[in-house]
């Protein structure tokens, strides 16, 4: 059947169109509330399953329509460096990034202003990485392999992604068309080294809360921040550490500041999560499960330090996929036993496993604005799965995908059964737009390492999910991260929308839009936004919004960070237009 339809054929075959069709000529599309179910991953019933009288409310509707706006976006002004090409550089108000058309898979046509109907709006948050910076399984010596080993404004992870929280609480609905936005999803790696301290952080940072990101020594810190090593930014002493040597300022009470109490809002919107391999794995690579690295977590050592050429050997390792386990991980942490630091032992910081992680979010203390479980339901923990679909608006579904390999390394793939489940929703949700999340881009997912779990179930990577997608033409996006970086790809039918994280300078979230523009196009406006805390610092502003200020300054500032995490201005602020199919 035919899905382009004018208002005057729906209206004289109304019997006949499809439902998807009917609502967007008639302008139908409820835009004032979030669906608030997930549909079950259990079966091709249960995926077609729509369940009624069910719904969570984004926020109430406007009295009138809005129009759409650029304020508190990136489409009014962007932080960029004030002055200097060298040294720490202090950020401020830079130039706006206009919004450019994509053309590549259809024509825009004129006049589809006047024309559209809005579908859906949301907003994607990806890579959050809330840090408990004092954990002892993290690698921060391997900083000088690889800039995400550690970085210097990742003590604000917290306070920097409430930040964001308020500034989505403060959009007036979606920029390109004003209409309100039904709510947000995390694309995965919402922790960072799958800790139960990390997750309660995020929890509440999204649900609302008052936070303390400090374990360990519940009156100091005690982490790589106050050690005395040059390796690292000692902000609050006079050492002339590597970072210092490069500029960056002594801060007095910086640390003391941050792992202060900070008290997060709360999202207005429901909101729904994705998992990613920061969330599943310790170390975001290394396969769960090793009681090793479960003791080591809650212990009272941490290593600091390491010959550079025996990182080097390890980063190397990881990289080819060649510890998916953590067996030479673990063969060093015992070797340098002697060369660790005492720290104050925490449960806190335990590995939550996949099932503690769904139990968590199905937890009422944080269900906040809802839905209850935020897309996960008892149907995923009984089955032992972490993918679901839900209603985004009357006529798009929105699939959540768990692309994280529990045989260990940070790239991704699908198992058969899940990939079974995707081509069956699909299927049963032929006459319906949908819009497909997951941590890992398609070119991300590469590792096809076993899931010890599920015997020799095999693994599948993002060019068979890529076909996939491409062979149901009602897909229209997929949304994801992984990648830290801002990248839109078309693929035939569908785009492909990778957006950079909120750990790595640029700090970015995305707003996504979905209008049907009634001359047989679709089109997707993409719109990145900042945290709401100022684009100028003040050192000795270390207040709840100044550390949010300094946490995006001291990312722009930090040694290795990649320069080109923004993208081009095509895969920042867009309209994408594609045919119907």
């Amino acid at each position: 059947m035919s899905r382009i339809r004018s208002v005057a054929t729906a209206t004289a075959a109304a019997t006949a169109v499809n439902r998807r069709t009917l609502l967007a000529a008639t302008g139908a599309v409820s835009l004032s509330a979030g669906i608030g179910y997930a549909l079950r991953p259990g079966s091709a019933q249960a995926a077609a399953a729509v369940p009624t009288g069910v719904t969570a409310v984004s926020r109430k509707a406007p009295a009138a329509p809005l129009a759409p706006y650029e304020e508190g976006t990136t489409l009014a002004t962007v932080s960029a460096p004030r002055s200097g090409a060298s040294g720490y550089r202090r950020l401020g108000d830079g130039p706006a990034w206009k919004r450019v058309v994509r053309s590549d898979l259809a024509a825009p046509r004129s006049g589809r202003i006047e024309r559209r109907t809005a579908l859906a709006a949301f907003v994607q948050f990806t890579d959050l990485h809330l840090v408990d910076v004092q954990h002892p399984l993290r690698y921060e010596y391997l900083r000088s392999q690889t800039a995400s080993a550690w970085r210097p404004q990742e003590a604000l992870s917290v306070a920097g992604a409430i930040s964001l929280v308020e500034r989505v609480n403060a959009l007036r609905g979606a920029p390109a068309t004003g209409a309100p936005l039904h709510f947000v999803m995390t694309t995965g790696d919402n922790t960072d080294n799958n800790a139960r301290s990390e997750l309660e952080w995020f929890l509440k940072t999204m649900s609302g809360g008052r936070i303390t990101p400090n374990t360990g020594d519940p009156r100091r810190y005690e982490g790589v921040q106050n050690s005395g090593l040059k390796l690292y930014w000692q902000p609050d002493e006079t050492l002339r550490d590597a970072d210092k040597q490069l500029g960056f300022p002594r801060i007095d009470g910086f640390l003391e500041a941050a792992i202060r109490e900070v008290r997060s809002p709360g999202l207005n919107l429901p909101w729904y999560s994705t998992v990613g391999n920061h969330d599943a794995l310790p170390g975001g690579c290394y396969a769960p499960g090793d009681s090793f690295f479960a003791d080591f977590a809650v212990g009272g050592r941490k290593l600091m330090t390491l010959p550079e050429a025996q990182g080097a050997a390890i980063w190397k390792n990881v990289q080819k996929g060649g510890d998916p386990k953590g067996a030479a991980f673990r063969d060093v942490l015992k070797s340098e036993a002697r060369h660790m630091r005492s720290v104050t032992p925490d449960e806190s910081r335990a590995p939550f496993t996949p099932a503690e992680y769904l139990k968590a979010h199905l937890d009422p203390a944080h269900t906040g604005p809802g839905p209850f479980g935020h897309g996960y339901t008892a149907a995923n923990l009984a089955a032992g799965t972490q993918y679901y679909s839900f209603r985004i608006a009357d006529d798009v579904l929105g699939i959540s995908l768990d692309t994280t390999d529990p045989g260990g390394h940070y790239e991704g793939s699908l198992g058969t059964a899940q990939l079974k489940w995707l081509e069956r929703t699909l299927k049963a949700h032929k006459d319906e737009y949908v819009i497909v999340f997951s941590h890992h881009t398609s070119t991300t997912m590469r590792n096809l390492n076993h899931d010890p779990a599920r015997g020799g179930e095999a693994r599948h990577g993002g060019d068979e999910v890529l076909a996939l997608l491409g062979r149901n033409r009602n897909v229209l996006a997929w949304v994801n991260g992984h990648s830290h970086k801002n990248k839109i790809t078309p693929h035939g039918t569908l785009w492909e929308i990778s957006t950079a994280s909120h750990i790595d300078f640029p700090q970015l979230a995305r707003v996504i839009e979905l209008v049907d523009n009634n001359d047989g196009t679709i089109s997707l406006f993409t719109t990145l936004i900042e945290s709401a805390a100022p684009h100028a610092t003040d050192f000795t502003d270390l207040s709840q919004t100044g550390l949010a200020a300094l946490y995006r300054e001291l990312s722009f500032n930090a040694p290795g960070a990649r320069s080109t995490l923004s993208g081009t201005p095509g895969d920042r602020n867009t309209e994408l237009v594609l045919k119907k199919a």
